[in-house]
């Protein structure tokens, strides 16, 4: 892997094949320009939610399509925070040339609201 890549996680292609069917790979990166990019376009983004987003993308609360192809906003309340989250996740797929990976292209707060889960009582 080059220098300015990171490993951030494996996704689960289960719950990812929704958006895009075949799914070539399960490693996802993000490159050192992305996190510049986050950096400096969401500020109000800690230290401690990026070092969650291999949480984000294994345990997503909502993947939504974009309109561009083979793309995802991913969406999740953190809990230390009580904040949600969306993640635009570029997908790997059978119609990208070899060597691409699954990369995050940006990270900010979400627009849509995510409410906590609900307690349920169990039906006696």
């Amino acid at each position: 892997m080059r220098a300015d890549v990171r490993f951030v996680c494996d996704l689960n292609p289960e719950i990812y094949n929704r958006v895009v069917p075949i799914i070539k790979t399960c490693h996802v990166i993000i490159t050192d320009k992305q996190l510049i990019h986050i950096r400096e376009r969401h500020p109000d983004i800690s230290e401690t939610v990026m070092e969650r987003l291999a949480e984000i993308i294994q345990e997503p609360d909502y993947i939504i399509a974009t309109e561009k192809l083979y793309t995802a906003n991913v969406l999740k309340r953190i809990e230390c925070n009580g904040k949600s989250y969306q993640l635009v996740l570029r997908i790997y797929t059978d119609g990208d040339p070899d060597g691409f990976q699954n990369s995050i292209i940006t990270f900010m707060l979400s627009l849509i609201h995510i409410s906590e889960p609900t307690r349920r009582t169990p039906i006696s």
